[in-house]
């Protein structure tokens, strides 16, 4: 069976309480919810941008809203636990499949054709995050041996997950790091990282003065 190459973009309904709690304080749990639904429409946007033939897959945890454009597949995510749920979702897509999260509105379009053009001549691709963790993994062929035994949202979840390619004979594709948002110092630079963007724009109206130098 042949797949289609597929972008996919694992999420959470932007619900308040539920989402970003960590920039809680010293934004409100709704300005928590609004940051990371504009983070999620900045990275959604930068994946149909993508000039490429590839199905466009949003893994989600919750309901679609109005945040969600036309052209996405939508399919929950399963699995207990975020090892379990990455595994699932390539296994649902298929292969080769290139998947980013909603922490990195910073991310481009070449940045993810990048990763996913990677699968043409590589086993998997990998963007580490500056924190310990990564941003991005493709994978040709799907295989839940790529994150059993990985420990998830830990300073070292990014070294254990290469070692494990490299343990599997993974030839991989390395791609540039990229900063996730999990504080507010974090959104304050991925901001001024992409100041044009949805997530800029919905931090200054939290924080006025959050683009300044």
């Amino acid at each position: 069976m042949t797949f289609v190459p597929a972008l996919l973009v694992m999420a959470k309904e932007p619900v308040p309480g539920r989402v970003k709690t960590r920039l809680s304080p010293p934004c409100t749990p709704d300005q928590a919810a609004a940051l990371a639904r504009a983070a999620i429409a900045d990275t959604l946007a930068a994946v149909l941008a993508v000039r490429r033939d590839a199905r466009r897959v949003l893994v989600l945890d919750g309901e679609p809203g109005p945040w969600l454009p036309d052209g996405f597949e939508v399919v929950p995510q399963r699995g207990d636990g975020l090892a379990q749920r990455l595994a699932a979702a390539f296994a649902d897509a298929g292969a080769p499949a290139f998947l980013v999260g909603m922490d990195t509105p910073q991310v481009t379009p070449a940045l993810l054709k990048a990763g996913l053009d990677a699968l043409l001549a590589q086993d998997a691709a990998f963007g580490a995050a500056p924190d310990g963790g990564y941003w991005g993994i493709g994978l040709r062929r799907a295989d839940a041996r790529v994150f059993d035994g990985v420990p998830m949202s830990a300073g070292h979840t990014g070294a254990v997950q290469r070692a494990r390619l490299v343990q599997l004979g993974l030839r991989t594709a390395i791609l540039p790091p990229l900063r996730d948002v999990d504080t507010i110092e974090d959104a304050r630079a991925v901001a001024r990282a992409a100041p044009d963007g949805r997530f800029a724009a919905a931090l200054a109206g939290v924080e006025p003065e959050a683009l300044a130098a």
